[in-house]
């Protein structure tokens, strides 16, 4: 029905952000949260290249 892994990074952040997993800007006020969506680009940037 649905991908598993869609083809774009940022959609995938996107939908982090709606679940409230990641937040919708950077604070900055740390040296990166968990919950940053710099972090969170990142991270789905590389699993999109080891998926592919």
């Amino acid at each position: 029905m649905g991908k598993k892994h869609p083809d774009d990074p940022r959609a995938v952040v996107r939908k982090l952000m709606k679940s409230g997993k990641v937040k919708k800007k950077c604070c900055r006020s740390k040296s990166r949260c968990k919950k940053c969506p710099v972090l969170a680009l990142k991270k789905a940037k590389t699993q999109l290249a080891k998926a592919a």
